[in-house]
């Protein structure tokens, strides 16, 4: 039978607090004391690495780094995701990869937002658009940029646009993003 030790060990790093008021003996009166003491607040860095998986969708964003727009297409009826789908919402059968990138594409509703996620909040205001691409039966929900929005126009709605590709892909969906066609 191993030996477990009976003391944690202790080592340097992490938080050295100086101050902290605490009573020298702990009669009623100190206990009511504790009682009201203020919280102690500690400020510290959290970072965590998380191994994510991108799983059956992972096509799609090797797709996106390599320059390519790919679909999700069901192979029985042709139903086309315009976003990565593994099986089809309404049949459940496995869908095929279809690159979708040449197609021609317009914009069909699009929203300038004011507020974003900590990845987008630098940029804000910035407009996303759902894009209607050629033979996809879904919208494709991306950013539209080279546009002002501070300037949004009722006439974006049906301009022809293309896909771009950030140069060094982040393997997220906002590798992609939209221009109009000049």
């Amino acid at each position: 039978m191993s030996k477990l030790p009976a003391r944690r060990e202790e080592t340097l790093g992490g938080y050295i607090v100086h101050g902290v008021p605490f009573p020298a003996s702990l009669d009623d009166e100190a206990l009511e004391f504790l009682k009201k003491m203020a919280p102690i607040l500690i400020e510290q860095e959290y970072k965590i690495t998380y191994l994510h998986s991108y799983g059956q969708d992972s096509p799609w964003f090797a797709g996106l780094a390599n320059k390519k727009l790919l679909a999700s297409q069901d192979k029985g009826s042709g139903y086309t995701y315009a976003n990565p789908r593994g099986h089809d919402m309404y049949s459940g059968a496995e869908t095929r990869w279809i690159d979708i990138t040449e197609r021609p594409a317009k914009v069909h509703a699009f929203t300038v937002c004011y507020f974003g996620s900590e990845e987008f909040l630098p940029e804000t205001p910035f407009v996303l658009a759902l894009v209607e691409i050629e033979g996809v039966n879904t919208l494709f929900l991306t950013r539209l940029m080279g546009v002002d929005p501070q300037a949004p126009a009722l006439d974006w709605i049906g301009m022809q646009v293309r896909p771009h590709f950030l140069r060094n892909s982040k393997l997220k969906p906002t590798d992609i993003y939209f221009n109009l066609v000049d």
